[in-house]
């Protein structure tokens, strides 16, 4: 008997019909003799429309109430969905994540997970049951709050819990076959990958790509959980992602996806004095806002006026802090004025051949220029090169990249479900 780890997403119980779907799914599994832990998300658009309605109540609401505002999409989720394997014969039991046992730390929000005690999960399945649990959410033992993990949260519920009850595989079920190598919504051609690497996976996450998360990501490297990325429309086989054994030989793809990122801003610091320890101070207070830079450009100062310019970018939920605390220390820091522009989009190309193949950047580069594409800054890793260009010319912009790089399939992808919201 196999121990399995289901998550299902919001588009995959969209509505009744769906997660009777689900259910039937689900149950399928508990019969072929597989014990069976499901992470739900919240149905739909409901996380976007409680947000919505909370932001017509109070603008700036605070965290702690609208936590406990964002949890009772999940609840209501794994409730209808034991209600539906119920009727369909197995027992089924429903638990929020703080009777899972998902200890998380106070903050709010994004709460980080400190500890998984899945105490009454573990008995559920030792009494035959197949046992629910609502994610994206935990509780913090100092305070006793209600917390919540943030976008993706669902991911790092379901992986936290296959790393606990130490699962044969993690499968996240959402609206497409699996991993592709571009968003099949905004490049119709994308191929499906049938087994990628948690690092270059890690990557494409981190660049946008939002068929998984990538706090869960991580947590599945550092834990070695197997994810299985499947529709919850079909049953075709998706895509492993796996976390190859020391010494392992893994044949590697020069790339194995396009990633596009329509969520950040770009910051520019202009007239910075170029002396030691401004870089410095001006990165001390971002970090004391708590936002997240990812790309950082600094120019060459001119002799004449022994002044830079510091470009950066972050998420745009993020934004009007760092203005903010970037302004307040104006006269300490001693910069000219501060530029900012949300329309942007990060374009990455991932692939773990690049570290032995030549030219990479070559090729990238070329398709932009061909295609008309200006770019505004670069950041690179060893397996990844990113570019930032304008947010109304980046889907273009992964099209011919993805082209560029033979990428394309013969047969369009399928979208099952969902709205991309």
């Amino acid at each position: 008997m196999g121990l399995i780890v289901q998550k299902y997403g919001g588009s995959s119980l969209a509505d009744a019909e769906s997660i009777k779907r689900v259910a039937k799914r689900i149950v399928e599994t508990r019969k072929a003799g597989n014990e069976v832990v499901v992470v739900v998300s919240a149905m739909g658009d409901t996380t976007d429309e409680l947000l919505d309605l909370a932001e017509q109540v109070a603008p700036i609401a605070t965290g702690r109430e609208l936590d406990m505002l964002l949890t009772a999409g999940e609840r209501i989720s794994m409730a209808l969905l034991a209600m539906a394997i119920k009727s369909l014969g197995q027992e089924a039991r429903s638990y929020t994540g703080s009777q899972a046992g998902l200890s998380t730390d106070a903050r709010h929000g994004s709460a980080r997970i400190v500890e998984v005690a899945p105490i009454r999960v573990r008995a559920a399945l030792d009494a035959g049951a197949i046992a629910i649990v609502a994610g994206f959410q935990g509780f913090n033992r100092g305070t006793g709050d209600i917390t919540t993990l943030g976008r993706g949260g669902s991911d790092t519920t379901a992986v936290a819990l296959a790393a606990a009850l130490d699962a044969d595989v993690c499968e996240i079920y959402t609206d497409v076959d699996g991993i592709f190598t571009a968003d099949p919504r905004v490049v119709p051609a994308a191929r499906k990958i049938d087994r990628i690497t948690s690092e270059e996976m890690l990557e494409l996450a981190a660049a946008g790509a939002k068929v998984l998360y990538i706090r869960a990501v991580e947590y599945a490297r550092r834990h070695g959980v197997t994810l299985h990325v499947r529709s919850s429309f079909n049953n075709n086989e998706g895509t492993l992602v796996v976390n190859p054994k020391e010494g392992e030989i893994v044949e590697e793809s020069i790339i194995s996806g396009v990633a596009v990122d329509l969520s950040e801003a770009k910051i520019t610091v202009v007239g910075v004095p170029d002396v030691p320890g401004k870089a410095a101070q001006i990165f001390t207070l971002v970090a004391s806002t708590d936002a997240n830079i990812d790309m950082i450009v600094q120019n060459v100062s001119t002799a004449a006026t022994g002044l830079a310019d510091i470009s950066f970018t972050l998420p745009k939920s993020d934004g009007a802090r760092v203005l903010k605390a970037l302004e307040d220390s104006k006269d300490q820091t001693g910069f000219h004025s501060l530029q900012y522009d949300d329309q942007i989009g990060k374009l990455a190309l991932v692939g773990a051949g690049m570290r032995t193949n030549a030219g990479v950047s070559a090729r990238l580069f070329t398709a932009l220029f061909e295609a008309g594409i200006n770019i505004e800054m670069i950041s690179t890793s060893e397996i990844r090169i990113s570019v930032v260009t304008r947010a109304d010319t980046i889907n273009e912009a992964v099209r011919v990249v993805h082209s560029a790089f033979g990428l394309d399939a013969e047969d369009l992808a399928k979208v099952h479900g969902g709205t991309g919201r």
